[in-house]
């Protein structure tokens, strides 16, 4: 299964595609040029289960100062130690769920992602390959969760909201998935990936 899986992802990766951001819906904002982001990474991760693969979120935790209580990928700024995009999604994954990352099997990376806050977010996709006992960091994590692949690959799941932001307002993609509310940039990475993989056979 896990083969199988794998094989899926690089035909997905080998796609050709484009960056992604939160504005995409929102064609009124006019980006300035030479804008400074910053780097960061997030680790999509993937694991088979009986009933197929799933994907592995958190909750972040509700006394965070940015984000409270939103569901989000591992993943963080890239610190100067880091070597690349790659090596900072796993260990702020090691730091944040206690995902060893010698149990982890990456596979590659989606086109970057900018998000409202001014970063450049670097999905790096994986498979965890051993089992794990996940141990989220109070301080950072409410919940790590799994939602079912197929779940987020399904393109009629997703739906476009909108709300009012900094005195506009603002649509954004939302995949909800029981009862948490996945929207925003993790949403939006996901829609990437999901248009990706929607024709394997092409």
């Amino acid at each position: 299964m896990t083969c199988d899986l794998r094989q899926r992802l690089e035909l997905a990766l080998a796609k050709p595609g484009h960056t992604s951001s939160d504005y995409d819906l929102n064609a009124d904002v006019l980006l300035p040029e030479g804008r400074l982001l910053r780097p960061a990474a997030v680790l999509v991760a993937f694991a088979d289960r009986p009933s197929g693969p799933a994907l592995l979120l958190t909750k972040r935790a509700p006394t965070l100062k940015h984000h409270p209580g939103q569901i989000a990928f591992p993943g963080g700024k890239v610190d100067a130690g880091d070597a690349d995009a790659t090596a900072t999604a796993l260990r702020e994954a090691q730091e944040e769920i206690g995902l060893p990352v010698q149990a982890v099997n990456v596979i590659g990376a989606l086109p970057s992602h900018e998000t409202v806050t001014g970063f450049q977010v670097t999905p790096v996709l994986a498979i965890v390959e051993k089992p794990v006992t996940l141990l989220p960091e109070p301080g950072e994590v409410a919940e790590v969760f799994e939602v079912p692949l197929a779940h987020v690959l399904d393109r009629s799941r997703y739906s476009v909201q909108s709300r009012r932001w900094r005195g506009a307002r603002r649509a954004y993609f939302t995949v909800p998935w029981g009862p948490y509310y996945i929207w925003g940039a993790t949403a939006r990475m996901l829609c990437a990936l999901a248009d990706r993989m929607a024709d394997e056979a092409d």
